[in-house]
């Protein structure tokens, strides 16, 4: 069952990127496959061979995809708008300025657009946090087919519940799997329907939380890195944090108990991860199966990042350092050139414009980001210079801040007055705090007026 509402009047434009074939000779816009994990790191991408042969290989990888606010809810609202948050108006992930309920105009979402365009849209898996909280059966604004994990189950990878379109749902087995099987009739269905879909495919994978003994991994997938070791980047258990601000730099070296605790940690998030890459193959698979593929843009990322003790940090995300606000950005499809990479800076505010220009479709807000189509079709073209912002509203521990991060510095100014500038060409794992050295100031006062011009910036002044 889909749910249908009273659609707005849309202006519908083809580009060259855009326009692709389907049966018959008519010229149509191509379908968007989203494919979102939780969590994940750009390090983590290499136990993903699937997402490698089928996407990589076929596709435009991003080596330079950032986060805004690396924290879950703000992050999705940001795919969800093209916003930052102090646009969108989700600050955290609980209330009362975080979370579901703290999202602003969902009536002028990325779905409502497309499915205002035409489209048939999608939700399969994680939404906004918060989400089924107190209205377990309300399905979210512009989503013709709802399928989201409810509540707190939403990070139980077996006994969960899913809202099907309303209907409460507690279905049998593995969290990805069961999702992706519902992708899996879900791209059938639209094969036969002949119109354009949008899916958006959110795993919780490899979100985890070890403290409640919980199952991450399909059973056939436990014990495959049980003898991984941690990734060694210079940054691990960082000697020095006397230059780091005050959130971090009173934290103790890392003892062996925790070391042991981050490995387990490490391991059960890519174990978690073996399903998703399966689930990659499955969706090209069907895809190819109906005669879909060549006519699919299909984008795999994640939310944010996380820290497996770098800089001290045993877990969690939020400050502005490199393991929480990079993030893995894979785009394949028509118009796509197969087998690239740039190191252009992106970020996740970008993929709402970027999907609404694919699918020749009218955004209904006022968006921050850039589209990035131009440089699917000639990645190897450098991009405009471009600062983009990162913004955190009293996150724990980090407290609240705003800084630049660009192709090749990040700047930060706290809420306490701390300042943070890393130059990420000498300096990659952010070791040397460069503020207030000699030398540096006049590049800071560069940085520090970008930030001035993008801090509460809207829309075109955002770019």
């Amino acid at each position: 069952m889909r749910v249908r509402g009273a659609l707005l009047t849309a202006v519908v434009v083809a580009t060259p990127l855009t326009a692709c074939r389907r049966s018959g000779d008519e010229t149509a816009r191509p379908n968007v496959v989203v494919i979102m994990t939780d969590d994940q790191t750009v390090e983590s991408m290499r136990v993903m061979p699937n997402v490698r042969r089928l996407l990589t290989e076929g596709g435009v990888t991003f080596t330079n995809s950032v986060v805004s606010y690396p924290l879950c809810c703000p992050s999705r609202a940001t795919f969800l708008t093209g916003q930052y948050a102090h646009n969108h108006g989700v600050l955290g992930n609980e209330p009362p300025d975080g979370g579901y309920t703290a999202f602003r105009a969902p009536l002028t979402t990325l779905p409502t657009a497309l499915r205002d365009a035409g489209y048939s849209t999608i939700h399969i898996g994680k939404y906004l946090n918060g989400y089924g909280m107190v209205r377990q059966r309300e399905i979210p604004a512009g989503w013709s087919d709802w399928h989201g994990l409810v509540g707190t189950s939403t990070y139980a990878y077996f006994d969960f519940t899913l809202s099907e379109n309303g209907r409460l749902r507690q279905p049998r087995g593995y969290q990805t799997h069961v999702l992706t099987d519902r992708a899996m009739r879900v791209i059938r269905r639209e094969a036969d329907d002949g119109g354009p879909f949008f899916l958006e495919l959110a795993f919780a994978a490899p979100h985890h939380e070890l403290e409640r003994r919980r199952a991450l991994s399909a059973r056939r997938d436990r014990g495959t890195f049980a003898a991984e070791p941690l990734p060694a980047p210079a940054s691990f258990g960082e000697a020095d944090m006397t230059d780091k601000p005050g959130p971090v730099a009173g934290d103790p070296p890392l003892d062996q108990a925790e070391i042991d605790a981050i490995t387990r940690r490490y391991r059960a998030a890519l174990t978690s991860l073996l399903a998703v890459d399966r689930s990659v193959a499955r969706v090209v698979r069907a895809l190819r199966a109906t005669d879909q593929l060549d006519e699919t843009v299909i984008v795999f990322t994640s939310d944010n990042g996380y820290f497996y003790g770098e800089h001290r940090v045993a877990s969690g995300k939020v400050f502005p350092y490199e393991p929480s606000i990079r993030v893995p950005l894979v785009v394949r499809g028509p118009g796509v050139e197969p087998g690239a990479t740039t190191d252009a800076l992106v970020a996740n505010v970008d993929l709402a414009p970027t999907i609404l220009e694919l699918a020749g479709a009218r955004p209904l807000r006022r968006m921050d980001g850039r589209s990035l189509v131009a440089q699917l079709g000639h990645p190897r073209r450098s991009g405009p210079d471009r600062a983009v912002l990162l913004e955190t509203f009293g996150a724990p521990r980090s407290g609240p801040y705003q800084g630049v991060r660009t192709e090749r510095y990040v700047y930060v100014e706290y809420a306490n007055g701390a300042r943070e500038v890393y130059d990420l060409v000498a300096d990659p794992d952010q070791l040397e705090n460069l503020h207030g050295r000699p030398g540096t100031s006049a590049v800071e006062a560069r940085l520090a007026d970008r930030l001035a011009h993008l801090r509460g910036c809207a829309g075109a002044g955002c770019r």
